[in-house]
């Protein structure tokens, strides 16, 4: 594993002139194109409430996403280390938002990952783990607000 520093460069391009810029808050698309090096390119906007395009990932969406790609990814990390195979894992993540005219914020996101592994595996370390996911998840340790793990664990009848 690598410690020290790491560095991530993305781009963003707004592709939302639709002829006279930012002349007024309707006049323009919140549209945009996210590219990191050769990467599969993310379309962008704001979310819908906010004049976005709701086909297009918003910031948020990829706030909550990121919150749950990492700690599934440390759990997956652990779980391998623990000697427990994880065979499915899904998460529906939920963030929270709270918009006001003077600071918008979001106030929580909960995670609940429900996890299958194989007969025999540690349920108990399995569910254990989530917590130790939590504590080295880079994003949760970077956000000002917590995020809530509620997961399920669960063993393949075969």
């Amino acid at each position: 594993m690598g410690y020290g520093e790491h560095k991530y460069e993305v781009s963003v391009q707004w592709t939302g002139n639709l002829g006279t810029g930012t002349s007024g808050y309707r006049d323009y698309s919140r549209d945009h194109v996210i590219a990191a090096g050769s990467k599969p390119d993310i379309p962008g906007s704001s979310d819908a409430a906010f004049l976005g395009d709701a086909k297009r990932w918003n910031p948020e969406d990829l706030l909550v996403a990121s919150a749950s790609a990492c700690h599934k990814l440390w759990y997956l990390h652990l779980c391998a280390d623990a000697g427990i195979a994880v065979v499915e894992y899904r998460d529906h993540a939920e963030g929270t938002m709270l918009d006001s005219p003077q600071q918008g914020r979001f106030s929580q996101i909960v995670l609940r990952p429900r996890v299958v592994i194989q007969p025999g595996g540690d349920v108990e370390l399995a569910r254990r783990l989530h917590h130790v996911a939590h504590e080295k998840c880079y994003i949760a340790n970077s956000v000002n607000f917590p995020i809530l793990c509620e997961p399920v664990v669960e063993t393949n009848a075969g």
